[in-house]
């Protein structure tokens, strides 16, 4: 009764359905081991790639792909502490006064510790770490020359080149290694690529080629006078802080950017002279 139903069914259908019909119900062949291709493999994870192949500086110029695991939250800018893996706290046993690090490192030459720095406490300060008559004579001028009117609280210009440690940060130069950020922090991160990047010989030291390395490779384009101020800097530190193999490790740079440095060559060349 069924069969004989659909029979009739079928029949009566039109002939382009039943063709449709009769093509559903064929098996589409089999496909060949020989023609199966597997699927491509998916692509690496090239987000935390820190060198770009058609980009030969960022080869030469390495960073730490492992600071994360070497100090917590390296990309966070410290305000009180100039810290790196082996110093995670900071300078032991100082105290940093409340003031940003920037501000403690130029704190060395307020002299008499009112939050002014005058040319004559500049040259002071620079005879205190070492440097002779004439490179503190003409560095305490250029330096008070160049920082008195950006750190001013108002617009009118010091006659006598005062330097207000509270507005210090205004008077950040370009054409540097960015360890202290636009408000004086401290950048790890920052501190850190200074040896990653340029020091080849020495993990933890840059020689004398190796700096000249980097302040040219931290130059901004035609950035005159930050290119003169960085060398003048760097170049000084290097005359008075290398050690007897011409080197100057990482603890003493570290120690220039929270001003200890400072302190620790007034102590030797105390001790020298008494």
């Amino acid at each position: 009764m069924t069969l004989s139903l659909c029979v009739q069914l079928v029949s009566r259908l039109p002939a382009v359905a039943v063709l449709h019909l009769r093509r559903s119900c064929e098996f589409s062949p089999r496909v060949s081991m020989s023609s199966y291709s597997p699927p491509p493999p998916p692509l690496p994870d090239q987000s935390l790639d820190t060198e770009a192949p058609n980009a030969p500086v960022t080869r030469e110029r390495r960073l730490n792909p492992d600071l994360q695991e070497q100090l917590p939250k390296p990309y966070l800018a410290r305000a009180l502490e100039a810290v790196d893996p082996s110093h995670p706290q900071g300078t032991k046993g100082r105290d940093p006064r409340g003031m940003s690090v920037l501000q403690q490192h130029a704190a060395f030459f307020d002299r008499n510790g009112d939050g002014i720095i005058y040319p004559w406490e500049t040259f002071q300060g620079l005879r205190a770490i070492g440097c002779g008559l004439p490179v503190s004579f003409v560095g305490s001028i250029l330096i008070n020359l160049f920082l008195s009117y950006p750190t001013q609280p108002g617009w009118l210009p010091s006659p006598l080149l005062s330097i207000h440690i509270n507005n210090i940060h205004k008077g950040k130069h370009g054409s540097d290694s960015e360890t202290y950020d636009t408000e004086g922090r401290f950048d790890p991160s920052k501190f850190d690529a200074i040896f990653s990047k340029y020091g080849r010989t020495h993990p933890n030291a840059l020689t004398r080629d190796e700096l000249g390395s980097m302040l040219q490779g931290n130059r901004n384009t035609y950035d005159f006078p930050g290119w003169m101020a960085a060398a003048g800097e760097w170049l000084l530190l290097y005359s008075l802080a290398k050690d007897k193999d011409g080197l100057l490790q990482r603890e003493t740079v570290r120690g220039l950017f929270d001003g200890s440095l400072f302190e620790r060559l007034q102590d030797h060349n105390s001790k020298k002279s008494s």
